[in-house]
């Protein structure tokens, strides 16, 4: 975990009131801690995340809550999958030819 402050060394360019008005929005959720907020490594990654998307790429505060909601979405079905597979992972082998030739099947 790290401080604003660390956060804003990391991240060349980004300014203490553009991250605490992200914090404000939603659009990152630091943890609270004794001295403030307190951003994870997936914090972090956000904040970059979301520093590219305005500096490098233009997107508007208005398009940036669509793209980050598609962002987590995608996010969240690569975790799904990740579980899916697990799961068909653990089955027995011919459990597991039988889920991969439906799948195949469409």
């Amino acid at each position: 975990m790290r401080e604003e402050a660390e956060v804003l060394q990391e991240v060349r360019g980004l300014s203490r009131r553009k991250l605490r008005a992200w914090v404000q929005a939603g659009w990152v959720l630091p943890a609270r801690g004794e001295q403030g907020a307190m951003y994870s490594d997936i914090d972090i990654a956000r904040v970059h995340l979301i520093h590219h998307l305005q500096a490098d790429l233009n997107i508007g505060t208005e398009a940036l809550p669509v793209v980050l909601s598609l962002v987590d979405q995608v996010y969240g079905l690569r975790r799904e999958l990740r579980r899916l597979a697990r799961a068909v992972e653990a089955q027995p082998d011919r459990v597991k030819q039988a889920i991969l030739r439906a799948n195949d099947q469409g």
